[in-house]
């Protein structure tokens, strides 16, 4: 069974998205839609895809596509998944899934009484460096797991019409980067006890820098970083009782990494990958969809939304609010349309 692609959306991540799905041998690209037709048919003329679309509900309604990835500005995601859960198709939203818990549940809750597939595309999940280190974890390698440290740090010019400096487009360095981090937290731990968090502003009023700790059971803990200010090494260390994963810079993508003991032994792991890395999220999403699943039980939707509430939680500590929570859903939509 091929799975049968509309991409929704034409920004940078929809161009890797589709350059990755030509590599899989039983997916297929076959729409793409945009808010003008002059950018759908551009972006259709460069990776060989069939049908072009004007708007987003032509896409979903689009009869040869199977899956849309929603591949738009973060204040969208939800209001474009809701539209494709609708017309029926299996979902695939870029990350972070949504702006809030609140836009979650309605998604997860909208696809479930449709019955149709949805994942938050945390790609990170389904690289072959993190296969392995899921294999080293549960054959007790490490020994019991006590705490997790990652960062993601990038540099960007300070330009306020750039999405990660535009309060109208969830912009800052949580959403957009600190999502990486709090979902490896997230996968190793679970849902955390206690969420403490600290933070400085940019010149726009989103986070420039935000510091995470996360507290759960047993004393285990989390501490996490994230920043637009610095290019960070954008490592993370999995500490156990017996051995500790260091996955090299940038831990989030396909990426080599080492065990290193307790008396100092190294073992050293360098996985080869395909593709920009996308490639694996897009064929999770088909062999889900083979096997007449509605979630991946590597990306559940309940975590998914239990990563949400952290990063609203991590919002609120650090009084960090987009326009739409005081202005209402038209001028989050106007603005991320604009």
């Amino acid at each position: 069974m091929t799975t049968k692609w509309g991409i929704l959306g034409t920004g940078w991540i929809a161009e890797k998205f589709a350059a990755d799905v030509a590599l899989l041998p039983d997916a297929q690209v076959v729409a793409v839609g945009s808010r003008t037709l002059h950018r759908a048919q551009e972006f259709a003329e460069r990776f060989g895809i069939p049908h072009r679309h004007e708007s987003y509900q032509a896409l979903v309604a689009d009869a040869d596509v199977d899956a849309v990835y929603v591949a738009t500005p973060h204040p969208l995601h939800a209001t474009n998944a809701l539209l494709a859960i609708e017309a029926g198709k299996a979902v695939l939203v870029e990350k972070p899934f949504t702006v809030d818990a609140d836009q979650a549940r309605r998604v997860v809750d909208a696809a479930r009484r449709r019955g149709v597939f949805v994942m938050e595309a945390m790609w990170t999940r389904f690289l072959p460096h993190m296969v392995k280190i899921r294999e080293l974890v549960t054959a007790g390698r490490l020994g019991e797991i006590r705490s997790v440290t990652a960062d993601h740090g990038q540099w960007f010019p300070r330009d306020p019409r750039h999405r990660l400096f535009a309060p109208e487009l969830g912009g800052g360095a949580l959403l957009d980067l600190g999502v990486y981090v709090v979902s490896l937290a997230s996968h190793l731990f679970g849902p955390p006890d206690e969420v403490i968090a600290t933070s400085a502003p940019a010149f726009t009023g989103v986070d420039a820098q935000t510091a995470v700790i996360l507290r759960y059971s047993g004393g285990r803990m989390a501490v996490l970083f994230t920043t637009v200010e610095t290019r960070t090494a954008t490592w993370a260390s999995i500490n156990g009782v017996d051995a500790r994963i260091e996955i090299r810079g940038p831990f989030y993508a396909p990426v080599s990494f080492r065990l290193v003991t307790r008396d100092g032994d190294v073992e050293e792991f360098d996985l080869p990958h395909v593709g920009h890395g996308l490639y694996y999220e897009a064929a999770e999403v088909g062999r889900c969809l083979r096997a007449g699943l509605t979630e991946s039980p590597l990306m559940p939707l309940t975590e998914t939304i239990q990563i949400m509430e952290v990063l609203d939680e991590v919002r609120r500590q650090i009084g960090l609010r987009y326009p739409w929570e005081s202005a209402g859903r038209e001028a989050v939509d106007a603005a991320a349309g604009s």
